[in-house]
């Protein structure tokens, strides 16, 4: 008679837990892109390492600081592919970023 109501209750946290982390993996799969439905534009040429890193997908601070200390550097970027130039942006980052990035 115990070992039915330990099995049960083994069940019901073993439950819990599988329902519990399900629910942890749709949310943060549902929060990746939280600008979803609103069209973002970052001019590279103005914006500071807060907006970079806030608006650009992929961006952190270091990427952020190293895009504005490369424009400091070097000037203006003329095409968004100069962002390559960047230490830490590869192309895989440009192009999750091309439809973002206005010059």
């Amino acid at each position: 008679m115990v070992m039915k109501r330990i099995i049960g209750l083994l069940s019901s946290v073993l439950f819990a837990v599988i329902l519990f982390s399900s629910s942890v993996v749709n949310a943060k799969e549902e929060s990746v892109d939280k600008h979803e439905g609103i069209e973002v534009i970052v001019n590279i040429n103005e914006a500071q390492a807060e907006e970079l890193k806030t608006l650009l997908i992929g961006v952190g601070d270091s990427k952020a600081k190293a895009i504005v200390d490369y424009r400091k550097e070097n000037g203006k970027f003329v095409a968004v592919d100069d962002l390559s130039n960047v230490k830490g942006i590869g192309d895989k980052l440009l192009e999750k970023n091309r439809h973002r990035i206005v010059l």
